[in-house]
């Protein structure tokens, strides 16, 4: 089978399409690239349908690959037939391809083959004929040195035949169809650990059963991870004995002592080798589906984490909150350089509430302090209720900021490099402040499993967890853009054909030389050549440079399309940028070269209205209920104001100004069915909602979504 019939099938997306965007894709042209530059070559495909291309073009790799291997090991076994050989290459999946090499496949030392090596074969081959009346007397001819009795040729026979039967794909297929429609997910505890205190979060699953196919996945991963943990013990169930009568009834022929050794082979394959081989099968497909679905969560969480509200450019005191050791305060320029740090101390056991107003007054005036940025952990409610008995001279906005994260970044080697001589505390206050800023640009330092979105990020598939996450946050930089003069090498190597490497060049070389001041510089850089160029150029911003369009999404391959439309229009570049009125009455038409169409046309044009503009909200100031200080201030049908802070597929967790989230769950999201979450709420959106019931002993709370 060959590539493009094979991501047809699995896309459905036009062949053309999909023809043109391989062809990007093995010049080494990313996904942000081809679905913003190349529209007319995809046919106008987006990110995900791109994505989608080279997910399945990875997986056709795979399993070609995989195919080459296989046929060269039967081949070096003098058993590869023209027969084998089409199967084997018309194989469309991994499974398909697994059964096909089974039989040749290299084992350890099994009972079959020891039978085989005593010359027991020919009996096996006689009894599955199911034709001979007396067995008895036929096994006795293979009795040997190693055989010692009718009853080992016999068991040793049955042990081949029961090996045969393993390997029939028309078993294994009729076994997988049926674990599919019926297996059933049973629990059970383990009785030492019943009563230990960390099993009780699993106390749901000490005694269930459920439809596999039917079980959520975030239902599953937490199964998995109870018997990880010791607590549980897991099976996979169906009715066995139904199951065998269907085999037998295809594979039984006669009703004489050798249909009987045909049954009792069939007993053991099944019970030995075909059901715990295809309900290990079952259990791994089931994990590769659940973990595809947590990733996928995961993944539209962090989109929506890293595409939040910026506050901008603004003077920024930042405050990581805390008891004992005071609460750490830092001030940053409105390019978040760090300006001054210090502790304030105005929680028990010290109580300087009075001293830490001054200081902070005294900061917001020294620094013309424009908002102020409080951690969400501990003392943070604390701390804010403290900043509110603050009288500024000049307005100053109170922020609340998610601290997700921030220990981990202050520990690392990003954030040692940036602030060498400065210790964690001053590190994690200075991340909150500029995640206030600029989500984006300060989150990409993290490692996005550390951040706090998501379910079971780490019981999933760590390779395709990065993998997809690594994905996302390329997405969310490129469809920002990036201001080359002020990024980051975190920032800059999520751009498209960047990388860490020429990251760092970018750095060393803005460092040395001052300021990029057009487009056209970035060539200078140190090895980063043409095809880098062409891919990240129109993703890399200049403000206030020598050429306006060095700050849009303009790609400079179309530079002179502009410049055209400028000359015919009788304007200045710098007259037709934001001129909506002249731009709306360019007859684009003609403008359409070989390779510009009018995807890209009407992507200019509406650039050129909003050169550079920031698709991202801004952030609002949020106030939580000061009557609300911990779970047991709650009671049942209170209306609160909170924050999503986290998305799962069975509901949404909400801060609610306290150390514990609520759940609304998925039931209590709408009065109509919810398909998906994100349709009703989004990461970070501010909401009301109406306390159901708390739990204080277990520090559970369901909450529902109050519509206004």
């Amino acid at each position: 089978m060959n590539l493009i019939p094979y991501l047809t099938k699995n896309t459905q997306l036009p062949h053309k399409s999909i023809q043109n965007t391989v062809e990007l894709l093995e010049q080494d042209c990313t996904v942000p690239f081809i679905s913003r530059y190349r529209k007319e070559a995809t046919g106008n495909l987006d990110e995900v349908q791109i994505a989608a291309i080279v997910k399945y073009k990875a997986e056709f790799e795979t399993l070609e690959k995989r195919k080459t291997s296989v046929l060269k090991s039967i081949e070096e076994q003098d058993a590869l037939t023209d027969d084998i050989r089409q199967k084997i290459q018309d194989s469309q999946d991994l499974t398909t391809l697994e059964d096909l090499y089974l039989p040749f496949k290299k084992k350890r030392k099994t009972k079959a083959e020891t039978a085989r090596k005593n010359g027991l074969e020919p009996l096996a081959k006689i009894i599955m004929v199911q034709n001979h009346g007396d067995i008895d007397q036929m096994a006795s001819k293979y009795i040997t040195k190693t055989v010692h009795d009718q009853h080992e040729a016999l068991e040793g026979a049955r042990h081949i035949i029961s090996e045969w039967l393993n390997e029939r794909i028309s078993i294994r297929n009729q076994i997988r169809n049926q674990l599919e429609r019926s297996a059933m997910l049973t629990t059970k505890v383990v009785t030492s650990k019943k009563q230990d205190e960390k099993a009780q979060k699993y106390r749901d699953y000490f005694d269930w059963s459920e439809a596999l196919k039917s079980c959520p996945s975030h239902r599953f991963l937490a199964i998995l991870r109870a018997e990880n943990e010791g607590f549980i013990r897991t099976k996979i169930e169906i009715d066995d004995a139904h199951m065998l009568s269907k085999i037998a009834d295809r594979i039984i022929k006669s009703n004489n002592s050798c249909s009987n050794q045909v049954r009792l082979a069939l007993e053991d394959a099944y019970k030995r080798l075909l059901f715990p081989s295809l309900s290990n099968e079952l259990l791994k497909a089931a994990k590769e589906k659940a973990d595809d679905d947590a990733i996928e969560v995961f993944s539209k969480n962090l989109k929506q984490l890293l595409l939040g509200a910026p506050l901008g450019e603004k003077r920024i005191l930042a405050i990581d909150p805390g008891f004992r050791s005071g609460c750490k305060v830092v001030c940053l320029s409105a390019q978040g350089v760090l300006e001054h740090n210090e502790n304030i101390y105005p929680h028990a056991p010290q109580n300087k509430s009075t001293e830490a107003i001054k200081k902070i007054t005294s900061l917001c005036d020294a620094y013309k302090i424009e908002a102020i940025a409080i951690g969400n952990g501990t003392a943070s409610r604390e701390t804010e209720r403290l900043i509110k008995r603050v009288h500024f001279k000049h307005p100053v906005e109170v922020f609340v900021v998610s601290e997700a994260g921030a220990s981990i970044y202050s520990a690392s080697k990003i954030a040692r490099d940036e602030f060498p001589n400065y210790d964690v505390t001053v590190r994690g206050a200075v991340s909150i402040g500029r995640r206030l800023a600029d989500p984006l640009a300060e989150l990409v330092k993290i490692d996005a499993k550390s951040i706090g979105v998501g379910q079971y990020q780490h019981d999933v598939d760590q390779g395709k967890l990065q993998t997809s996450l690594d994905g996302v946050v390329e997405s969310c930089v490129n469809s920002v853009g990036v201001n080359i003069n002020t990024a980051s090498v975190p920032l800059l190597s999520y751009v498209s054909g960047i990388g860490p490497k020429l990251a760092e060049n970018i750095v060393v070389y803005r460092t040395g030389n001052g300021p990029f001041q057009d487009r056209s510089h970035i060539k200078d850089v140190p090895r980063l050549g043409g095809k880098a160029f062409e891919q990240g150029a129109g993703f890399l911003r200049i403000k206030e440079g020598k050429n306006p369009m060095d700050d849009s999404a303009v790609h400079p391959e179309s530079y002179g399309i502009v410049q055209q439309m400028a000359k015919d229009k009788g304007l200045s570049i710098s007259e037709i940028i934001g001129n909506k009125n002249e731009l709306q009455k360019i007859d684009l038409k003609k403008y359409r070269t070989e390779t510009v169409g009018l995807p890209t046309l009407v992507d200019i044009i509406e650039e050129l209205e909003k050169p550079g503009l920031d698709r991202r909200e801004k952030a609002k100031v949020f106030t939580f209920d000061q009557n609300v200080r911990s779970i047991s201030d709650l009671s049942e049908n209170q209306l609160l104001p909170g924050i999503v802070n986290n998305i799962t597929n069975f509901g949404c967790f909400v801060d609610i100004g306290i150390k514990e989230s609520g759940l609304i769950h998925v039931s209590n999201l709408s009065d109509t069915f919810v398909k998906d979450v994100n349709e009703h709420v989004h990461l970070n959106e501010q909401i009301m909602v109406k306390v159901l019931s708390v739990d204080i002993p277990r520090k559970r709370i369901q909450l529902a979504l109050h519509k206004k």
